[in-house]
């Protein structure tokens, strides 16, 4: 097991270029909660145990338009959670390797808690496959416009309601947040579309380069994170270390750390740091 974290602490020291990439895993250190099946879900949330609702259920756009205090309830409660929490220590390690090896580097994430942005990270480095809970558009939409999420949502925990309705500053009806939902289409994508237009300019001036993908927590439920890491991996000069302490299967020569994240970080960082 020691030999697989020195390789992945060999190929970081080695990189031209650093690609990191994350799914829900990556906050569970910092706090947030897992909702990895129901029963995750339903202990993160036991109001919807009762009613009966999974993930999919609940993170559905069509609350915005039929039941908006339902709808706000849910990412109401979310937008505060992610607002206090702390990232963990795995989010300034990455950054230190960037400083410490002069890495070019992009972030790739289906989270929609802004917390790489929160560590610290340059905002034209990051792409939110998904979106970010600290937006907002249109429900309707009345236009493509999108903007900064200031609102204040009180919930009602008991119920999951909101007590405020965000409303649209350009035609007054309910805001929604600016994420790509389950069986969403309304999600206005511009400013995802402009992160890839930057993504796509970091990959192409890497192209061959020694390039290191470090994957943490990108489940096989949701596998956006996981096939994005794969296709990068198939790149010349590249290497993906998948960090999962679950399902961190990969083929090599590919690295598979059977950690969370911020363990696998730390344990990568103290070989690093031994030289």
């Amino acid at each position: 097991m020691t030999d697989i974290f020195s390789a992945a602490a060999a190929a970081i020291r080695n990189a031209q270029a650093l690609v990191i990439t994350a799914g829900a895993g990556m906050g569970v250190e910092s706090g947030l909660p897992d909702f990895r099946g129901n029963q995750g879900f339903w202990q993160a949330y036991p109001p919807y145990q009762r009613l009966g609702l999974s993930f999919e259920e609940a993170a559905n756009p069509d609350h915005f338009q039929r039941d908006p205090l339902f709808g706000w309830g849910f990412y109401g409660h979310r937008l505060n959670l992610y607002r206090e929490t702390v990232p963990h220590s795995g989010f300034t390690l990455l950054q230190e390797w960037v400083e410490r090896f002069g890495l070019d580097y992009f972030v790739a994430t289906s989270n929609v808690d802004g917390q790489f942005q929160k560590a610290g990270f340059q905002e034209k480095k990051i792409l939110e496959v998904h979106g970010s809970i600290h937006h907002l558009q249109c429900t309707t939409p009345c236009g493509m416009n999108i903007w900064p999420n200031r609102e204040q949502i009180s919930v009602d925990t008991a119920t999951m309601r909101s007590r405020s309705i965000p409303r649209c500053i350009h035609c007054g009806v309910t805001a929604r947040p600016n994420i790509l939902m389950f069986g969403d289409g309304s999600w206005i994508s511009r400013r995802t579309d402009e992160q890839e237009e930057r993504w796509e300019e970091f990959l192409g001036r890497h192209q061959g380069d020694r390039t290191v993908i470090v994957e943490c927590g990108a489940g096989a439920a949701i596998p956006t994170i996981r096939y994005l890491g794969e296709r990068l991996g198939e790149r010349p000069g590249a290497t993906l270390i998948r960090i999962n302490p679950r399902e961190h299967q990969v083929p090599p020569p590919h690295l598979p750390l059977p950690c969370g994240a911020g363990e696998g970080l730390r344990r990568i960082e103290a070989i690093l740091a031994t030289g």
